[in-house]
């Protein structure tokens, strides 16, 4: 069974839409090996974008284009970060307290990639904030893994104990984050009247689609990024006082404009960007936007919400900070790739050859997007659009098409790069796309405004 079809099917069959189909892709070879079917997840996820970026080209008058899943460039999209480099260098994924580490009774993961989370993570711990990789290997060492967890949780850090499959499945939250569809479109009874903008064209279906973009990371960024390189005016937001990693935003920002923007002290500034706006995008927890007074369709009703969050908006989890490597700790995938990984002895845990269930997160929300806005032509309707990474952790889990065996994960080849300046990073993963409208531009560098014309 072509398992990146299934995927598709799945998504459609959630959100309504008739089936699509296109062509089988080539085989992947080592693309994305693993033990999972990586190749199904991320080749079905672009495939999902790809058919909804034709369902919006079909209502807007134009042509459907070929659809053509190319392995390679997928699995360079999916593994970009390894082809980053800035000034001819590579970037480290990890900073020096995120990682694996042993605990007492089992092993944890954690996530200190940014300083306020590695701060968070050592006053959990009771480490002074000058501790290095050694200190938390032994505090970590002498504490059960479940405690860890709680302590993490109490103090808003990210450190999860590595649990099995069958564990999480069983679990209260992993009951949560596999229930409901893959992606979520939620008809709301706000409606207004949107003006349909001409500007449209075959390559660039989104034309006129303004877009506030509220995320980091990964996920959001990369829904984002996919919806401008469709030609939506693309504005990313971040607060003045917690930059963004570096080298993650030159990977994730390409064809979307840069500003910051305080939520509290310039809600005006921001509240009339949203009256103007097609589509909110936020990585926030569930309930934190609402927590701090925010009603998106209260402001701009008819707006399509998509949202994206590590463990869905239900179940013990819901607000729980995680990110992509987290969830694989804590859904038994670290376990079950690490079984071939280390097979020789040494760690039990290991990871998935890409961020995958990020990036597929991505393209799915911004599918459901595409969809979204669709139906709103039609009828008006605000819709809010959701992923979490937990679901669709749940999905690669349930998938068919585990390899007991197989050779490793080849490195993305740079036959999909693209150079811009001192900055090389992967090409879009749709096929029809050479690049991306525009490298990432100066963090913050523009206003807090719409693009004119």
């Amino acid at each position: 069974m072509d398992t990146c079809a299934a995927l598709v099917r799945d998504y459609e069959a959630g959100i309504g839409v008739t089936a699509s189909s296109m062509p089988a892709p080539p085989d992947p070879d080592t693309n994305l090996a693993a033990t999972l079917p990586v190749w199904s997840l991320a080749g079905g996820a672009v495939a999902a974008f790809a058919a909804a970026t034709d369902r919006r080209r079909q209502a807007s008058g134009f042509a459907e284009v070929p659809q053509r899943l190319e392995p390679g460039r997928v699995a360079a999209a999916f593994s970009s970060e390894k082809l980053l480099r800035i000034d001819g260098a590579g970037i480290d994924q990890f900073a020096e307290l995120s990682g694996f580490f042993r605990a007492a009774d089992g092993w944890v993961r954690t996530h200190a990639n940014y300083p306020h989370h590695r701060t968070r993570l050592l006053e959990a711990l009771a480490l002074p904030a000058d501790s290095g990789r050694e200190d938390l290997v032994a505090r970590i060492a002498g504490l059960p893994a479940a405690d860890i967890e709680a302590r993490a949780d109490e103090f808003g850090a990210i450190a999860v104990r590595v649990r099995s499959e069958q564990e999480w499945a069983d679990s209260p939250q992993g009951k949560a984050a596999a229930a409901g569809p893959l992606v979520a479109v939620d008809r709301r009874g706000d409606r207004d009247e949107f003006e349909t903008v001409g500007a449209a064209t075959q390559m660039l279906p989104l034309r006129g689609v303004r877009v506030l973009d509220l995320t980091r990371v990964i996920a959001g960024p990369v829904a984002t990024r996919a919806l401008a390189l469709l030609g939506a005016d693309v504005l990313r937001i971040d607060p003045p006082g917690l930059p963004e990693i570096p080298w993650q935003y030159l990977d994730v920002c390409q064809g979307k404009r840069s500003t910051l923007l305080d939520l509290r002290a310039d809600r005006a500034v921001f509240d009339e960007l949203l009256r103007t706006a097609d589509v909110l995008v936020t990585g926030y927890r569930p309930g934190a936007l609402e927590a701090a007074g925010l009603d998106a369709a209260g402001l701009r009703p008819g707006i399509v919400h998509a949202r994206v969050s590590a463990w869905g908006e239900t179940g013990p989890w819901g607000a729980r900070r995680g990110f992509d490597s987290i969830v694989q700790a804590a859904s038994g995938i670290s376990l079950i790739e690490g079984t071939q990984q280390h097979s020789g002895g040494g760690s039990p845990v290991g990871a998935l050859p890409a961020q995958a269930l990020d990036h597929a997160s991505g393209y799915l929300l911004a599918a459901g997007v595409v969809d979204a806005l669709d139906a709103r032509e039609r009828d008006g309707v605000g819709r809010d659009v959701r992923v979490a990474l937990a679901r669709t952790a749940s999905w690669l889990l349930d998938a068919p098409g585990r390899l007991s065996e197989h050779a490793p994960a080849r490195l993305p080849t740079v036959d999909f790069t693209a150079a811009h300046d001192a900055v090389v990073t992967a090409v879009p993963a749709l096929t029809e796309y050479p690049d991306y409208p525009w490298p990432a531009p100066p963090y913050g560098g523009n206003e807090p405004a719409w693009r004119a014309g």
